[in-house]
């Protein structure tokens, strides 16, 4: 079964956008592009308290999936 992304709620499309994100920042982290700043300033540029906890959260994921302390 395939699931049409366009067709979810803005909510919903933002939280892949935001799960996206902290993949690739955690990514950047782990390849030495990027220092720990770079996870610390991207959540502060997000307003919504929900959706910074949820960035947070995906960024605590990706960092024990990647193996990075």
């Amino acid at each position: 079964m395939s699931i049409n992304l366009s067709l979810l709620p803005p909510a919903e499309k933002n939280k892949i956008e935001l799960d996206k994100q902290a993949s690739y920042f955690v990514w950047q982290l782990k390849q030495a592009k990027a220092g720990p700043e770079l996870l610390f300033n991207e959540a502060e540029k997000i307003r919504d308290p929900d959706e910074r906890v949820f960035f947070e959260q995906a960024i605590q994921k990706y960092k024990r999936i990647m193996g990075v302390a």
